[in-house]
C-alpha cells in the first residue's frame, strides 16, 4: 500500500506478536514439562499477553490522536474530537468538515481493529500449530495435523479478505474529506492500487 497509514497498520498487526516475543521475563522455568522434559506450550500465558497488548492498543487508538503522516517535518493527526492538527496546530474546520474527519477516523479505527483481530488470530494459530505438532511428535500420531492447521489458516485468510473489504469505503471517505478540507488533501495518499494490492 502507498498510504502513509500502512506503517501504523503494520505496527498494529505486529503488536500481538511483539507481546509474545519477549521471553526475557517469562522464560520456560515456570512452564510445565512433558514426560520427556520438553516444555509444553503455555497457550493461556501467550493468549493473555496478546489480549493485554491488543486491549491497550485499542484504548490508545480510541483515545489518542491518529497520525496520518509519517513525515517528521510535517506531522498531521486527527484527534478524537475531530480536529485536524498539522505540526501541532489545529486547522480551522466547520461542522461538516469535523463530521467528515470523525467519519474518516472511525474508518481508520475499524481497519486497525480488524488488523488487530487478525494479529490475535495469527498468534493463536501459531500456538495451536505448535501444540498440535508437539502432541503429534510425542504421541507418534501426526495424521491430520496439517489439515487442522490449514483449516485454521483458511479462516485467517477469510478474515484478511474482510479487512481488504473495508478499504473501498475508507478510500471514498478519504476522497470526500480531501475535497471538503483542502488542508487534508496532501495526506490523502490512499488510492485504488492499495485496494488492488490488498486483494491480490
Amino acid at each position: 500500500m502507498n498510504t502513509r497509514l500502512l506503517p501504523a497498520l503494520l505496527l498494529t498487526l505486529c503488536l500481538p506478536l511483539a507481546a509474545c516475543g519477549d521471553s526475557s521475563n517469562s522464560g520456560n522455568s515456570g512452564k510445565p514439562a512433558s514426560s520427556t522434559g520438553t516444555p509444553v506450550v503455555d497457550a493461556d500465558s501467550i493468549g493473555g499477553k496478546v489480549k493485554a497488548a491488543t486491549d491497550k492498543a485499542r484504548v490508545e487508538l480510541a483515545q489518542g490522536n491518529i497520525k496520518i503522516s509519517n513525515d517528521q517535518s510535517d506531522k498531521a493527526e486527527i484527534t478524537p474530537q475531530g480536529d485536524l492538527l498539522i505540526n501541532g496546530k489545529a486547522v480551522t474546520v466547520d461542522a461538516r468538515q469535523r463530521a467528515l474527519l470523525l467519519d474518516y477516523r472511525r474508518s481508520v479505527e475499524a481497519l486497525a481493529g480488524a488488523g488487530m483481530d487478525i494479529g490475535v488470530a495469527g498468534a493463536s494459530l501459531g500456538v495451536k500449530a505448535a501444540g498440535e505438532a508437539l502432541r503429534g511428535v510425542f504421541s507418534g500420531n501426526t495424521e491430520g495435523i496439517e489439515e487442522k492447521v490449514n483449516a485454521e489458516a483458511a479462516k485467517m485468510e477469510a478474515s484478511a479478505q474482510q479487512l481488504c473489504g473495508l478499504l473501498p469505503t475508507m478510500l471514498a471517505k478519504q476522497q470526500a474529506l480531501a475535497v471538503a478540507l483542502p488542508a487534508f488533501k496532501p495526506y490523502a495518499t490512499m488510492d485504488q492500487s492499495d485496494i488492488d494490492d490488498c486483494r491480490s
